[in-house]
């Protein structure tokens, strides 16, 4: 998977605008990441990577790059 479709795919669960996202983004500046983002992220990782990935983890995600680097 490239980058460009990691980021598609995070755009798509955190419902955010095409092409906005990029992997330096810090994800505290996002309006859109809070708890329930982090739910979808989780759930994201268990239906399209078939990983569970735990909230702890989650929790230590810093930038957009955190996730996508996980994205295998």
């Amino acid at each position: 998977m490239t980058i460009d479709e990691k980021l598609n795919l995070l755009e798509e669960v955190l419902d955010i605008e095409k092409g906005t996202l990029g992997e330096d983004i810090e994800l505290n500046r996002l309006g859109e990441w809070d708890s329930m983002a982090a739910i979808s992220v989780i759930a994201m990782f268990d239906e399209s990577f078939g990983q569970t990935i735990t909230t702890r983890e989650v929790k230590g995600f810093k930038t957009v790059k955190d996730i996508t680097d996980m994205m295998e």
